[in-house]
Order: C-alpha cells, then structure tokens, then sequence
C-alpha cells in the first residue's frame, strides 16, 4: 500500500492534498485546536496567532492553506468554521492593499436576506477613522459577532451597488442580537442578526470589487476545502469501526466508495490551488471564470459530502449518533455547514455563466 498517496497518513491528524507531509507547526496546530474544541474564543485567539504564517491564496501555497482548512475541519468542523472567515478577512484586506487594518480576530459578514438592509452613507470626514462613512441598517447571519473584534461587513451605496467595509465591532452604533439557534448543528458558532447605527467605516476597494475579485472565487472553495475535510473526519470514524469487527462486502464497498470520493475532491482542490498559483485562474478580467470554476468545485464537493455522510451513516447505523458525542457533533456540524451551498441555485448561477461563455468544454 502506498502510504504517502494524496489525502492519507497514517499518523497524522491532518489532510494532505499532496506527497509532502504537513509541517510540524500544522499538526501542533491541529493538536491545539482538538484541546480547544468548544471553546470559541480559544479558537480565535489560535486562529489570531495562526495568521501570521497561514499562506493566503494566490501566493504560491493555495493547497498548503486549503490542507490546513480541511485538516481543521478533519479535527472538528466548528473550529474550522471559526478559522475560515478570519483567514479570508485576512487575505480579503491583503488583496485590497489594506493589510495594516488586520489586527485583532475577524469575521466576513456579506450575506442578504429579507427585511435587512445595511447602507453605507457619506458622513463627510467627521468619523474617527477619518473615512467620511458610515453603516446604518442590519445585517442576517453575521457568525460570532459578540465574539470578535472586527469584520468586513459589505453594504449598499449610495449609487446602488454594493460595497465592502472594515468594521470595528466594539463601536457605540453596533448591537448584536441574541440569535435564535435551535440546531444543535455549529452550536458553539452563533449566526444572527447584527444591527448598526452610524457606525464608522473604512471602504475596502471599490465599489463592486469585493465580488468582482477573483479572490472571492478562491474563498468559497476555501468553504468547500472545509466541507471536504468535515468528511475525513467521518470516513475515519468509518474506518476504524470496522477495523474493529469483519466487515462484510457492504461495508467494504461503502467505505472503497467514500475513499474514492475523497480522492476525487482532493483532486479537484489541488487541481484548483495549481491554476490559481499558476496564474490560469484568477485574471481580474476572468472573475467570471474563477467564480464559475468555484462553484463546479462547490458543487461537486457538497454531492462527495453528501453521499458520505449517507453512506456512513447507512454502515454505522445509529449507535454512534446516539453515544458518541465527537461524531454525532460532526454529523450535525457538518450536515448544517454543508448548506452554505444552495443545490440547484448554485448550479443555475453557473448555467448562466455558461451561457455567457465560462464552460471549459
């Protein structure tokens, strides 16, 4: 058996996309995370510290950072969800040429919803950053608010288009609303409803930039980089159930069939982070493309973790789901996370882009 193939080690905790094994410094990453599973603000004083030396994308170590996302997520799926957004905030502000604001424990709050509106307004220079604006309105789905320090919050303009902010969330104007989390999904990472009142904010690039990037592209298959390896961890607990008993040829087949998914979505993610390190992925005239790869390679990992989660779950029955606790958390962590992709929207967002000329085929 080739022990040193993409995605296995037998020793390690962490997922590798490629032969080289995973730095020291990752895998005592992985270990201290493990020992601060549920533990959010221990979790982002790691991620905090973890920034300093996490590649960001685009700068020759794609994979290496897409590793250390899915290796977190192999650990516990919530602990990756806490890394990600501070890491994307973190490259999101490099890509801008804002770097000097990252300080601190970030979060990326950019989703929509009805009854929210958030709008930036020109407040002359009279804010203390000295940005002349400010964010009024309210803002769904901003994860660990109450927790961190700042975020890129992105709002409507004045013209009408929409535009990213860096926000310091301890400001007077900012209130965070006690969500309502009935899932005992992503338990420990809160989503809800974040108000704001003449909050002062600071413009990262242009209007329209923060979507046109093709750094935003890169940052939902970091997502997906996240999904894939919540379901490591399930195919690991797969694998050593029946290496505690003889397995018998369903068993075998379900467990050959999740390997090989696995592989598949490692390809895709090293396939990915090559074209993006190369150039051939990520042209600002081709944001169109790079999105349009992102959601091939989202929508494929989401089916690979989907039918995982199945087939696992189909083997094991509901023994672990009712006494382990690790695995029934990764199971309802994952299966929620798993949902920032929206099936069939998603998959009509890139069959518009195909029309417009994004296939490859």
């Amino acid at each position: 058996m080739n022990m040193h193939r993409p995605g296995y080690d037998k020793t390690s905790k962490g997922v590798r996309l490629g032969k080289a094994p995973l730095p020291e410094d990752v895998e005592r990453l992985l270990s201290q995370a493990e020992e601060r599973i549920g533990d959010v603000p221990a979790l982002l004083a790691l991620a905090e510290m973890t920034a300093r030396t996490t590649p960001d994308p685009g700068e020759g170590e794609t994979a290496r950072l897409w590793e250390i996302l899915a290796s977190l997520a192999a650990v516990d799926v919530a602990a990756a969800r806490v890394f990600e957004p501070h890491l994307d905030a973190g490259a999101i502000l490099k890509q801008a040429g804002q770097e000097a604001l990252f300080d601190g424990t970030w979060g990326v709050f950019a989703a929509e919803g009805p009854g929210h509106v958030l709008e930036a307004r020109d407040a002359g220079q009279s804010t203390p950053a000295g940005s002349g604006v400010t964010l009024s309105g309210s803002k769904p789905w901003c994860s660990l608010a109450g927790y961190l320090d700042h975020a890129i919050v992105t709002a409507q303009t004045q013209s009408g288009s929409r535009q990213a902010f860096a926000v310091d969330l301890s400001s007077p104007g900012v209130k965070v609303e006690e969500p309502l989390w009935i899932s005992h999904g992503l338990r420990e990472i809160p989503s809800g409803t974040v108000h704001f009142a003449d909050v002062p904010a600071v413009p990262v690039g242009e209007p329209g930039w923060y979507f046109d990037r093709p750094g935003f592209a890169w940052g939902g298959i970091g997502v997906a980089a996240c999904w894939l390896g919540g379901a490591v961890g399930l195919v690991r607990t797969f694998k050593d159930a029946l290496a505690r008993r003889e397995p018998d040829q369903i068993a075998l087949s379900g467990l050959g069939e999740a390997d090989r998914l696995l592989a598949s979505g490692f390809e895709l993610l090293r396939s990915a982070g090559a074209r993006i390190d190369g150039g051939t992925l990520g042209d600002r005239e081709d944001s169109n493309g790079a999105w349009a790869h992102a959601l091939r390679i989202r929508g494929n990992v989401a089916e690979i973790v989907e039918r995982i989660q199945d087939t696992v779950g189909e083997n094991l029955g509901p023994a672990p789901l009712a006494r382990d606790e690790r695995h029934a958390k990764r199971v309802s962590d994952l299966r929620l996370y798993v949902r920032q992709h929206h099936g069939q929207r998603d998959d009509a967002q890139l069959g518009s882009l195909v029309l417009k000329g994004a296939n490859t085929w």
